[in-house]
């Protein structure tokens, strides 16, 4: 006798905890199911509000590359004394004012571009202090020649560092 009543009380219970985790699979599928549309819609949320900064912080820098492009750089900014080592170190001066100037926008873009920009900047740089110190220039009107001569001759580094920055802005259009 107690055994068929075990036996009913098994045939009652197998039932309830089959359509009990059943029930629970569900559940759990459903709510992780609108825990991920929730999170899929606030990530494209925080897109929609960061896209226009990001792209902003990319116009920033493509201004700061055109800016600190050799050519242009030279034409923007003259010597009052025509000492070269003066003038070199004013060329020199406002590409790190410009730089400092925009350090908050490597929050904005990516590591890889922000290493691009960084080292255009370094390699400008470094033209104008090569330049200064050859033979051939004395004053700083023919370091501004020498460096425009160079530049026409090769590719100015904020150049290329342009081209990598727009290439990376149509990823995100």
């Amino acid at each position: 006798m107690e055994y068929n009543k075990i036996l009913e009380l098994l045939s009652f219970t197998i039932p309830s905890v089959v359509t009990g985790a059943v029930a629970y699979y569900f559940f759990l599928a459903h709510t992780n199911n609108e825990e991920r549309k929730f999170k899929l819609s606030l990530l494209r949320e925080n897109q929609k509000q960061s896209l226009p900064i990001r792209l902003q912080a990319y116009e920033r820098m493509a201004l700061f590359l055109e800016r600190i492009n050799p050519s242009k750089l030279v034409l923007r900014i003259t010597s009052v004394n025509n000492d070269i080592n003066a003038y070199s170190k004013s060329l020199i001066n406002t590409i790190e004012q410009e730089f400092e100037h925009n350090l908050a926008q490597q929050i904005y873009i990516s590591n890889q571009c922000w290493s691009v920009i960084a080292a255009s900047k370094n390699a400008t740089i470094l033209i104008i202090k090569k330049t200064a110190e050859e033979e051939t220039v004395n004053n700083a009107q023919e370091l501004r020649e020498a460096i425009i001569k160079k530049i026409l001759t090769t590719t100015a580094p904020s150049a290329t560092a342009l081209a990598f920055l727009k290439d990376e802005v149509r990823n995100y259009i």
